[in-house]
């Protein structure tokens, strides 16, 4: 059975989907901007405090908790796309964060020099270990005893109109495989129940979950419905599909996407829709 288009693997990020994200850094973290923002606010790091950042991207988040935890602080900043860790390097540097440093390691494997920390943080980087207990084991590791874990993961699919509706319009021109449940990807831990288990069976206690709702710019912010309609069938995931289904059928889908992203087109603002994540807590 072929993988439906939302499967990803963590091995896919040091390849080609690493290579995508930096191609598209300002519109990918301008989107998930708003659930970023949260979560930071919900973590309020403190002056020097000993923090990781897992699946760190471009260097933005690894960069903001340099600042939140200076004086006396640092954070290192993992990923494993190459790629991707040396522009994070290279905006540190410009931004004169000094406090943080990067790596380009598997997370779910091997513990990063400077463990064990006092916090783990993840901005949508935890939802794609291909075994979760034994990476959520080895992120555990990577803890001081006491240690804080925060990290987002989005809520199911449904709960995510941004996602469900750009995918009704690839389903009418594609056969999509459904998912399962359970399988790496964005929407891996959108079951609550298993996001608990798999937290619970790495060793961490006390987890609180909170719901983070609102409107993203697809596309970041001020894009128009033809330049987010472009982004998410040209740098997501959607990407492939829309490949293998042949340039036709690609330029019909596209063009219905950004159909369908007019009407929430807001001038100023960008395509506004709908999205929903949640914020997990825990404690080593």
């Amino acid at each position: 059975m072929s993988e439906s288009p939302n499967t990803l693997h963590a091995e896919d990020w040091a390849g080609e989907i690493g290579e995508r994200w930096l191609a598209n850094l300002d519109p990918f973290e301008g989107q998930i901007a708003p659930v970023g923002d949260a979560l930071f606010a919900r973590a309020g790091f403190a002056p020097g405090e000993h923090v990781i950042d897992i699946g760190c991207g471009g260097g933005g988040t690894t960069i903001r908790i340099a600042r939140a935890v200076a004086p006396g602080g640092s954070v290192l900043g993992l990923d494993i796309s190459q790629a991707l860790v040396d522009e994070a390097r290279r905006r540190a540097q410009a931004a004169g964060a000094t406090a943080a440093a990067f790596t380009c390691a598997d997370a779910a494997a091997g513990i990063p020099e400077g463990a064990p920390f006092d916090r783990l943080y993840s901005r949508f980087g935890t939802m794609f270990f291909a075994d979760p207990k034994s990476a959520f084991a080895n992120l555990h590791a990577m803890l001081r005893p006491g240690g804080r874990i925060d990290i987002s993961v989005w809520a199911p699919a449904p709960d995510n109109p941004w996602m469900m509706e750009t995918m009704g319009v690839v389903a009418r021109h594609i056969a999509l495989p459904p998912r399962v449940p359970g399988t790496p990807g964005p929407f891996a831990f959108g079951d609550t129940g298993y996001l608990l288990e798999i937290l619970a069976a790495a060793g961490f206690s006390e987890p609180d979950i909170a719901g983070w709702e609102g409107l993203q710019p697809i596309g970041g912010p001020g894009a128009t419905p033809a330049e987010a309609a472009a982004f998410i069938t040209g740098a997501s995931s959607v990407a492939d599909t829309l490949k293998a289904a042949g340039p036709e059928i690609a330029a019909r889908v596209v063009g219905e996407v950004a159909a369908l992203y007019a009407r929430f087109h807001r001038p100023g603002e960008g395509v506004m829709m709908g999205g929903k994540a949640w914020l997990v807590t825990a404690r080593a």
